[in-house]
């Protein structure tokens, strides 16, 4: 089931809602009165649903738990807004845990239907976000303790009324003072920084694409020296030779072969050779 919020004038949404709650409107439901009256209409859904031995009725009765407790979904998808997820997004997930909670919600086991589907929805955000919500994805085990860290930093920041520093997050989650840092750090996976954000508070600082390497700088010689280096390093007296005619002389292959003593052909084999032997070394480098 997709669940879409809309605040419909009073008269089409009185008219279109299958629930008294559903036609009460997105502006009541901000009130505490509100909340208290959704609270005992969600406990008397509750008591109804215990009792129900008719399946028809069962399921109109979990329908209805849903567009209850719609506004506490929304409520929980907020906490997790400005991380890179549009709002409409992070809603409709939060929706989808709602909907798990109403139908798998045993009113034999728990009475309470919040106790039940907060820690339901939250599940389903942090899923989304573990699943989607990374545009540079760091490896799992730094997802993990960053969940930890947010859930501790939360927690911390109200106790002692400042933000906890990384030794103290470190001791409440009982991970190590490195990981902790790190799975902070890794807060800017979530949105990217721009490339054209200036480097400093300056006003005409430069942006942090006019500092990184290009082309016209060498760099990507110097990085293509690196890499060959050592390969080239591993040939053979001979092989350097004729790569150093071809490459450095600009010899022909014709003019390589003349010098060598071979023939034409026998030197772009050997040339066809030097590369795919140059290319399994760099490939063993890399690995």
């Amino acid at each position: 089931m997709t669940i879409v919020a809309t605040s419909p004038t009073p008269d089409a949404d009185q008219a279109s809602a299958p629930f008294p709650e559903q036609a009460e409107g997105a502006s009541s439901g901000r009130t505490s009165t509100a909340r208290q009256l959704r609270d005992e209409r969600t406990a008397d859904c509750v008591l109804e649903l215990a009792q129900c031995t008719d399946a028809q009725e069962e399921q109109r009765l979990r329908t209805r738990l849903i567009y209850l407790n719609i506004p506490m979904a929304t409520a929980l998808a907020s906490r997790y807004r400005n991380r890179g997820q549009s709002d409409d997004d992070l809603e409709q997930v939060a929706y989808v845990g709602l909907c798990s909670a109403a139908r798998r919600f045993d009113p034999a086991v728990a009475d309470s239907f919040a106790s039940y589907c907060v820690p339901t929805v939250l599940g389903e955000l942090r899923r989304h976000f573990r699943d989607r919500g990374w545009v540079v994805r760091p490896p799992r085990r730094v997802q993990e303790v960053q969940m930890q860290v947010l859930r501790a930093q939360n927690a911390m920041s109200g106790d002692l009324g400042r933000d906890p520093t990384p030794a103290e997050l470190a001791a409440h989650v009982g991970s190590p003072v490195e990981d902790v840092v790190e799975a902070l750090a890794v807060r800017s996976c979530y949105v990217p920084t721009s490339l054209d954000k200036p480097v400093g508070g300056e006003h005409d600082a430069p942006s942090l694409n006019e500092l990184l390497p290009g082309a016209a700088d060498g760099s990507a010689a110097a990085e293509a020296r690196m890499l060959l280096g050592p390969a080239v390093r591993g040939l053979g007296e001979r092989d350097r030779r004729i790569l150093r005619m071809r490459f450095f002389d600009d010899l022909t292959q014709r003019e390589i072969a003349e010098d060598v003593g071979v023939t034409q052909m026998q030197v772009s084999r050997v040339l066809t050779r030097i590369f795919s032997d140059l290319r399994t070394a760099i490939g063993d480098r890399e690995g």
